[in-house]
């Protein structure tokens, strides 16, 4: 049986298995990736580093630094937050990219970090846009970020792969936007859940790279952990366009000896003569295979604060939802060629943004604005009335100048618009292309750019059986609980995100104690959550638990608050790899939230359920006089709860072996 582009980037990347041997799906693997990134929770990762005993980096070239997500916030505090990372950069020779260069995942495209073939992970869940250039990007957290700072690996498990066939061409004014949101909105029974994507079809080949950039970004949304692209001309034209840009002695950043960013000409050369290694084998077995015809795709929105739920142009137009704040930033759609979209509509459409509406407006990078100041886009949109911010993540993670207030109305060409993500909760955000953005900012209600009628989309999904797995017995460590019982709490919502979970206004302040945390837990889902919380209770919760963003401690605060474990239908992979990195159980048991939703019929958003018992030996839970079996949590899981988390398992390592400094 042959192997996926994913199994084999990953087997590429393994750290420690015999050359030839294949690396599959579903195996647990100590992977070296070309380069980790982290942004502003730098700051996080340094203390976790120093706590683990490490004082070298095992690879300076490794780790890459680029500030973006806070840049607004000016304090004296911020800004001692950011001299410390570059400070820390310096000292070790790691590459630093300060405020002001560009959204994260964007600098590490344009500066030449991500190449065919590579795995390359970062600290956020939106390093998938790394797909569009055929590498493996997918998201780690700040623990394993630690982790290979001190040691160059961490472990990873090589998730089932999704193959979605994207066949046709897209209609005039359609972009890759529209394409995601489709997507989002078609598989939205967690088709991808905690899949790897590999787009294919000749759809693919008429996509430009800014179109994949944007679909493999918002990959993160439809639930999976990476999207990628194959290797083709497409992607050997957009690589030869950046080389010239390598030789650049304006270029930023802190560069050291051993930079591994950049590539030649010669190097692409090589890459094609050799791209069989990037593609997947023609018999490689997929978990699930979806298709779409590009077609059929009309502009959608998503919204309101749910990116799975969409509505088309059309739709909305005839509805005329009035907007008061409109958004044309972050890191999935504020490119080049996003911005140049939004400029073409206010020129076809003359006039300026409405009365009552607030249009704003951040680039992907300086590098971005500075394209678009040199061919006039950005002056256009500024004279229509958009404010300007600078090359961050700003308002798209609820930070800094112009966030959505209570009762108000937003459109964004984002990827997220949870409850609560972008400024007040009770506040409403739909999410569209740039154009959609631009030419609703200058209508004042959601509208096309352009006439679209509707049209069903074409779809075909085609999914193998899949085969349970019966529970098992497992050996208990000494120090693992062989047994828990509490109270159930019933958090019943699917796609519950971390938003929800621990608010982003929080994320970034470090100063926050444990029992801060706790005291925070759930406030933008259910602000009532606290009040019935009992010590000992057991979170049961719906599915895909988790999505969104890759803040740890949403993981880590529910930890603190004395929960003993989260019980869900399913979770998304990033929030089960933070939990068991801070020695926090989850586990899935799917049938256990049916039953509950069966017999809880008067359910609020968080209500107290009958008394559940875990026996963690026989992989069975038992409520309600019923037994559910689970998956058994494995020796491995059982370490990293003993001892505490991932940042003690490395520590206990390199106690073990000294550490050889690079």
């Amino acid at each position: 049986m042959g192997l996926t582009l994913v199994e084999k980037i990953a087997g590429r990347h393994a750290d420690g298995v015999a050359p030839g041997t294949a690396v599959r799906s579903g195996d647990f693997i100590s992977i070296r990736p070309r380069h980790v990134m982290t942004h502003d929770n730098t700051g996080a990762v340094i203390p976790k580093f120093r706590q683990i005993g490490a004082t070298t980096i095992a690879d300076p070239a490794q780790p890459v630094f680029a500030i973006d997500h806070d840049i607004q916030n000016t304090s004296p505090e911020n800004l001692a937050k950011y001299s410390k990372i570059e400070a820390f950069a310096r000292e070790h020779g790691i590459d630093f990219y300060p405020p002001g260069t560009g959204i994260s995942h964007q600098v590490m495209v344009e500066q030449g970090y991500v190449i065919p073939g590579a795995m390359v992970v970062a600290s956020d869940s939106h390093s998938n846009l790394y797909g569009a250039a055929a590498a493996l990007g997918t998201p780690v957290v700040r623990t394993d970020a630690a982790s290979i700072w001190a040691t160059g690996v961490t472990w990873w498990q090589v998730p089932p792969v999704a193959k979605v066939l994207l066949k046709g061409e897209l209609s005039p004014g359609v972009v890759g936007k529209d394409v995601i949101i489709a997507l989002c909105g078609l598989f939205n029974k967690d088709e991808v859940l905690n899949h790897a994507v590999e787009f294919v079809g000749d759809g693919v080949t008429k996509l430009p790279m800014s179109a994949r950039m944007t679909i493999a970004n918002m990959t993160t949304e439809w639930g999976a952990l990476a999207g990628v692209f194959p290797f083709d001309e497409v992607t050997v034209n957009y690589l030869r366009s950046r080389v010239p840009e390598f030789s650049n002695p304006k270029r930023p950043g802190t560069r050291s000896a051993k930079s591994r960013a950049g590539y030649t000409n010669a190097d692409i050369d090589e890459w094609w003569k050799n791209r069989n290694k990037f593609s997947a084998d023609s018999d490689a077995e997929y978990a699930i295979e979806l298709e779409l015809d590009l077609a059929t795709v009309v502009p959608h929105v998503s919204g309101p604060n749910e990116v799975k739920t969409m509505a088309s142009l059309p739709e909305m137009e005839r509805k005329r939802v009035p907007i008061q704040k409109a958004y044309l930033l972050s890191c999935v759609n504020a490119r080049f060629e996003d911005l140049h979209d939004a400029a073409e509509v206010v020129r076809a459409r003359g006039g300026r943004v409405a009365n009552g509406v607030e249009f704003y407006l951040a680039p992907a990078s300086a590098e971005v604005q500075a394209r678009s100041e040199s061919n006039g886009d950005w002056q256009t949109l500024l004279s229509a009335g958009a404010i300007p911010l600078p090359p961050g993540c700003g308002a798209c993670i609820g930070l800094g100048r112009g966030l959505v207030q209570k009762g108000e109305t937003a459109i964004s060409a984002t990827n997220r618009n949870f409850k609560g993500r972008m400024g007040d909760r009770d506040a409403f955000v739909y999410l569209g292309s740039p154009a959609v953005v631009a030419a609703s900012a200058l209508a004042g209600f959601i509208c096309a750019p352009t006439n679209f009628s509707d049209r069903p989309a074409g779809i075909a999904i085609r999914r193998p059986e899949k085969k349970s797995k019966p529970a098992g017995s497992v050996r208990i460590m000494e120090g693992f609980p062989s047994s828990v019982r509490g109270r159930v709490l019933f958090v019943d919502k699917d796609n519950l995100n971390t938003d929800g979970i621990y608010a982003g206004k929080h994320t970034y302040r470090d100063d926050m104690t444990p029992e801060q945390m706790a005291a925070v837990t759930f406030e933008n889902y259910d602000p009532n959550f606290n009040a019935l919380y009992r010590s000992g209770d057991v979170v049961v919760a719906g599915f895909n638990f988790g999505t969104g963003s890759s803040r740890e401690q949403a993981a880590t605060a529910l930890k603190y608050k004395g929960i003993p474990c989260v019980i869900a239908g399913s979770f998304s992979e990033t929030y089960k790899r933070n939990a068991f990195n801070n020695g926090f159980v989850v586990f899935e048991c799917s049938e256990l939230v049916t039953h509950l939703r069966a017999v809880m019929t008067d359910r609020a958003p968080t209500t107290v359920g009958p008394e559940i018992t875990i026996d963690y030996a026989k992989s069975i839970l038992s409520v309600d006089g019923k037994s559910f079996s689970f998956p058994p949590l494995s020796p491995a899981a059982q370490e990293l709860i003993v001892v505490g988390g991932a940042e003690n398992l490395v520590a206990s390592r390199l106690r073990a072996k000294p550490q050889e400094a690079t």
